[in-house]
């Protein structure tokens, strides 16, 4: 018998500290209407000074694991795409296993930024289908405003905390019917964190991006990769019901519906709310409109993202 996966409970967090664009304009030389026109943008969660991409992934794995109907100590997996963890190790999912209080269950970081979260459920997903995990718990979790310059106009207006989370299982139909990851090294100084432990620190330890070759690549990409994941399932546009994208930018998502025909109403759009939040922006924005009620079971929801690396990815579902 064929063995699939579905997603059986989601759940986010949010920072309770908002930063909207009037906020910024006392911070840096930039304007609410600059950024509205530019991403779509009006505000962002930040996390507090104690608050850690851990705590933000604990609260939304529990929702996750609520709203499944599964205890922590069923889990067989803990994946956790994140930038941001809270040491250089243990794993932050090491960390989260001990929050949750599970035990001896494999738990592990995946770090691809913007894509991660696509990165981590393909991995969750491959586990279950081959045997090897019954039960998964996939987060993406950040604090990416631990790692902005906030004197830097071009990216301090982009970024925000949060997390998301999905707990799937194994199943007798698709439920996560396809996965799609792709990374390119060539492109990694359009978007970066120069400093690392392998070159001593060296470098700006604050994000860096070149924004409009990253928005070049970006539209591009996730046009390609959108087809390519609707071609190799023998689907067609009109078969999706949702786009959940990467919330990056609102132009992006925008480019990225017309070349699926979709009305923006097939869109869940997040980022004016939340900004851009890497990792955790897929599972918030899944999460919000399941929670909502627009995302119901059965219908198809394609999953895109894209970050630096340059990696990206997609996932289509069946939820």
């Amino acid at each position: 018998m064929n063995r699939f996966t579905q997603i059986l409970g989601t759940g986010s967090a949010l920072p309770a500290k908002i930063l909207t664009n009037q906020a910024l304009e006392r911070l840096v030389d930039t304007s609410d209407d600059w950024i509205r026109e530019r991403t779509g943008i009006r505000q962002r969660h930040i996390a507090a000074e104690d608050e850690t991409s851990v705590d933000l992934a604990e609260r939304a794995a529990l929702a996750a694991l609520g709203a499944a109907g599964v205890k922590a100590s069923e889990l067989d997996l803990i994946v956790v795409a994140t930038t941001t963890p809270d040491q250089t190790f243990p794993s932050s999912a090491c960390l989260l296993q001990e929050r949750l209080d599970s035990h001896g269950c494999p738990a592990f970081d995946v770090q691809a930024v913007c894509t991660g979260f696509i990165y981590a459920l393909a991995i969750a997903e491959k586990f279950i289908r081959t045997g090897s995990a019954e039960r998964a718990l996939v987060v993406g979790a950040e604090t990416l405003s631990r790692i902005l310059d906030w004197t830097d106009r071009g990216t301090c207006v982009l970024f925000g905390d949060g997390a998301g989370a999905v707990v799937i299982g194994a199943a007798d139909e698709p439920g996560i019917i396809s996965t799609h990851l792709h990374a390119d090294g060539a492109y990694r100084e359009l978007l970066q964190v120069p400093a690392g432990i392998g070159n001593g620190g060296n470098g700006s330890p604050y994000m860096q991006m070149k924004g409009n070759e990253v928005f070049r690549v970006a539209v591009t990409t996730l046009g390609a990769i959108v087809d390519d994941t609707l071609a190799a399932n023998n689907m067609t546009r009109a078969d999706i019901d949702w786009l959940v994208p990467h919330q990056a930018n609102l132009r992006i998502i925008k480019a990225t519906a017309r070349k699926l025909d979709l009305a923006m109403e097939q869109v869940v759009v997040t980022v004016g709310e939340h900004g851009n939040t890497s990792a955790a922006s897929i599972p918030l924005a899944f999460d919000q409109a399941v929670r909502d009620g627009r995302i119901q079971r059965g219908q198809i929801v394609m999953m895109e993202a894209f970050g630096g690396g340059f990696t990206w990815g997609s996932a289509l579902l069946r939820y």
